[in-house]
């Protein structure tokens, strides 16, 4: 019954959620599924940890660079609960504008039976902004008679800006998952905190929603028998939404132990204006497992009019710890997120 109700409660917050901003999304997901949905900590039988760098537009004035670390466990008699700590870090290069969240998460797991579990995961921490107003040139700091620059501008919006705001965050997810499957949905900013960087304003970090699958298929019994044993096909998507902002990942990977190769294509589903593209990228990712270390690199291709963007490369790293444990010699081999449950 009570399980019942947790769903309840959360799956009718997802279907009323309206969403007006921008939270960042890695390519590698799947890799690091922490970053989506907290109802993954602590899914591994054993210690885990991992971090993954995101550079988007590379040696532009328009680059973001983008770091997200986590460390989780599994606790409790039978591992039923995980215990994590996870950190972002988002910063933008041409006006400073720095972003650090550090959250605590909680994630508790339910058998329903011999071959699925169900997991809620709650996750809650405190988000740090900073904006370094005086990059900002304003119209009324340009003399229009020769072009200089004064150093001064009497706008009330800088004026009365903080240069820095923090705040409280909250949000949820739910698992379901098998050996070979697994659907999630999460909930990015439930209590929609004030972001504003003025005193009398109000700016809600408004709600970020990700409903996100994977399917691994085993290559052993097919027709295609040329290749080696234990090999896997590894299907996923992920869309989520946030505001007027949407994005559909979906894409595959061919699993070659020690090698993943595959690929994701990155669309806009629901293409707001004349000039939205529904492919926006097409994005190439590998990684290699070395012992308990798995190491993961993505290329974003632009496909869209902007221009030159320089694509956007990820690099990520991945590792068990703790307890030695005869079942996660090969954590790698059924599932392309990494894990072994």
């Amino acid at each position: 019954m009570k399980l019942k109700l947790v769903l309840y409660i959360l799956l009718t917050t997802l279907s009323i959620a309206e969403v007006k901003a921008q939270d960042p999304i890695f390519t590698q997901y799947f890799l690091v599924p922490e970053s989506l949905n907290p109802a993954f900590t602590g899914t591994l039988v054993t210690g885990y940890t991992g971090l993954i760098h995101r550079s988007q537009w590379p040696n532009e004035n328009r680059r973001i660079d983008t770091e997200y670390a986590f460390v989780n466990s599994p606790i409790g008699r039978e591992r039923e609960m995980g215990l994590g700590l996870t950190i972002l870090n988002q910063r933008e290069v041409f006006t400073k504008y720095n972003y650090t969240q550090i959250n605590g998460v909680y994630s508790y797991n339910v058998n329903l039976n011999d071959e699925w579990r169900f997991r809620l995961g709650i996750e809650a921490g405190y988000g740090h902004k900073n904006f370094n107003f005086s990059n900002l040139l304003l119209e009324d700091q340009i003399n229009p008679n020769d072009g200089s620059i004064n150093g001064e501008t009497t706008d009330p919006g800088v004026l009365n800006a903080n240069d820095k705001i923090g705040f409280f965050d909250f949000s949820s997810g739910i698992l379901l998952y098998s050996d070979k499957a697994w659907f999630g949905a999460s909930l990015k900013h439930l209590n929609k905190p004030n972001i504003a960087f003025t005193d009398y304003a109000a700016v809600p970090l408004e709600l970020f929603l990700s409903v996100h699958s994977g399917y691994s298929l085993s290559l052993d019994d097919s027709p295609m028998s040329f290749f080696p044993e234990e090999t896997n096909v590894l299907v996923t998507a992920n869309y989520i939404r946030q505001a007027q902002y949407n994005r559909l990942d979906f894409g595959t990977a061919l699993e070659l132990k020690p090698f993943i190769v595959g690929i994701l294509a990155a669309t806009n589903p629901e293409e707001k204006s004349n000039n939205s593209h529904l492919l926006t990228s097409l994005n190439l990712f590998g990684s290699i497992q070395l012992d308990r270390f798995v190491f993961g690199y993505s290329y974003d291709i632009n496909t869209s009019k902007m221009g030159n963007t320089q694509g956007v490369h990820e690099i990520s790293l991945t590792w068990q710890i703790g307890r030695e444990c005869e079942s996660c010699n090969n954590y790698l081999v059924k599932h392309p997120w990494g894990r072994n449950y």
